[in-house]
């Protein structure tokens, strides 16, 4: 049996905000996602990403009844994603704002990122043609393969979509199956009970990637593990009743662990964890989780400092010592707008 994370429930409190768009409105134009703010203000010189303009197709589909504002947003973020992808399923990452791509296609994170958002926009679009369009770019990304764990954990997530949608779907299935692979398997070390030697970043992907693969491969092992590794993950990121989770620096195994600039992605890739961590074993120890990481967000954190501008609508680019970087970049917004995606109906922990 898997261990439970040892921390105790948060405190109920107020209620928790809708997940704000308006700062992804001001972040998108007619071709895609800028990357960067300055505080609010978008910085058009860096230009798009595929990496960021996959994560917004995951959050609009994910509404279900997204105003002709979030549609808009979705169908923005598809068109992107197609025109990145080359025929073989590889995808380009950065495109400068003169709409001029500046890199070749290829399987890094944002290919994974790209089938995460294709996978969900497939799985769960009110729009039809949405769906038939996003399922068949995913098909013919989930072709591919990527050596690199997160990379998988990410398209893996896309194909859990789909399974959870469409039981049947064979490259899905695949794609979810050999991810687990590449992934690895926990150490049996329980003082860390990770397949690699060090936490970088989005850790808690890959921890999600497992459970969901377990549950829908139906293999009782796999899921084990990867609750294994969440607990552990989850436990970890606990400090003095509140969320507390690995900074931008990662944690090498056996080495110092410090504590400034915790990113939101973070938060958001634990929030998702432990949202299909409830769904799937109902254990009431993983909606305190998210409980948590929305928390974090309003300012239960290590400087208890709100990590939103509620007047913008988007999130603070990192937590430092001193308090926030006022930046609200697309990755921290959508972060924000993710978790918050799990708190329809609920109370936050502050």
């Amino acid at each position: 049996m898997t261990a439970r994370p040892t921390i105790t429930a948060p405190r109920p409190g107020r209620a928790v905000p809708a997940p704000p768009y308006a700062h992804l409105v001001r972040l998108t134009d007619d071709t895609g996602m800028f990357e960067h703010a300055r505080n609010a203000i978008v910085r058009r010189e860096h230009g798009y990403c595929t990496d960021d303009v996959a994560r917004g197709l995951v959050v609009t589909s994910r509404e279900t009844d997204p105003s002709a504002e979030v549609h808009r947003l979705a169908e923005c973020y598809l068109a992107f994603l197609t025109h990145a992808q080359d025929a073989d399923g590889a995808f380009r990452n950065r495109l400068g704002f003169n709409r001029t791509w500046i890199d070749q296609p290829g399987l890094g994170d944002w290919w994974g990122r790209a089938l995460w958002g294709l996978g969900t926009a497939a799985a769960r679009s009110p729009v039809p043609w949405i769906r038939q369009d996003a399922l068949v770019a995913f098909t013919r990304g989930a072709s591919c393969r990527a050596p690199a764990p997160r990379t998988m954990a990410f398209a893996a997530l896309g194909a859990a979509e789909l399974l959870r949608s469409d039981p049947g779907n064979e490259p899905a299935a695949a794609l979810l199956s050999d991810a687990v692979l590449v992934i690895g398997r926990p150490d049996s070390d329980p003082r860390w009970p990770w397949p690699h030697d060090r936490l970088t970043y989005a850790n808690a992907a890959l921890a999600e990637a497992v459970i969901a693969a377990g549950h829908l491969l139906d293999r009782p092992p796999v899921l084990a593990a990867g609750l294994r590794m969440l607990t552990w993950l989850l436990d970890i990121q606990i400090g003095d009743g509140h969320l507390s989770v690995l900074p931008s620096a990662g944690w090498q195994r056996g080495g110092p662990r410090l504590r400034h600039d915790q990113q939101p992605i973070e938060v958001a890739a634990l929030a998702d964890a432990c949202a299909t961590a409830a769904t799937i074993t109902g254990d009431q120890v993983w909606a305190d989780g998210v409980r948590r990481c929305i928390a974090w967000f309003l300012g239960d954190n290590d400087v208890d400092q709100v990590m939103w501008d509620p007047a913008t609508g988007g999130a603070y680019d990192g937590l430092t010592l001193h308090g926030p970087n006022l930046n609200q970049g697309a990755e921290s917004t959508l972060a924000l707008i993710s978790t918050l995606q799990h708190g329809r109906g609920r109370t936050s922990a502050h």
